[in-house]
């Protein structure tokens, strides 16, 4: 496995979004595009979702500008996933709201006797792409899980507490549905 950089080298950076990719490769500011860590976004019952058959909705809301790697996104979706599936068996619908489209670029340095004259420093520094993130403003949804009743939804709100800490933002919580 390629080694990254720590994410707050990237996380609370203000930037510009860094997308174009093309189907003809001379017109794509992307040459080579990282591959996707995430495939699967809606998780769990999304028929008894669609019926309104499951009534109470969490949220997990960012209150801070951020970028969300497909990392910390992956790791979050295994981990919510599985305990979710495992308690409630198939009684709930998971969904992840954020969809990581940007590119973030890194600029490989050199340190140590004799890097200087292997490095070409900031000379051409533009930097390969080397991973997806999502580009998070304030006050958006990451996360939404929908349950059948209130104790479940708690339980729903004590793991999203556990993934806290996978996430480089400062989160929130909101509750809809039946009180």
């Amino acid at each position: 496995m390629v080694s990254i950089r720590k994410a707050l080298a990237y996380s609370k950076r203000k930037v510009v979004p860094y997308t174009r990719k093309s189907k003809r490769r001379n017109k794509a500011y992307i040459k080579s595009f990282p591959s996707k860590k995430m495939v699967k976004f809606q998780m769990g019952n999304s028929e008894a979702h669609r019926n309104k058959k499951l009534p109470f909705e969490l949220k997990m809301i960012s209150t801070e500008d951020v970028q969300i790697r497909d990392y910390a996104l992956e790791a979050c979706r295994q981990f919510i996933n599985k305990k979710l599936d495992k308690e409630l068996a198939k009684q709930y619908f998971f969904q992840i709201c954020i969809h990581p489209h940007h590119v973030q670029r890194e600029n490989k340095m050199l340190t140590g006797a004799g890097a200087d004259r292997m490095s070409s420093g900031m000379q051409l520094s533009f930097g390969r792409t080397m991973n997806l993130a999502a580009i998070v403003k304030k006050d958006t949804v990451i996360f939404k899980v929908a349950t059948a009743d209130k104790k479940s939804e708690e339980f729903a709100r004590g793991i999203m507490k556990l993934i806290k800490s996978k996430l480089p933002c400062k989160t929130r919580f909101e509750s809809e549905g039946n009180k």
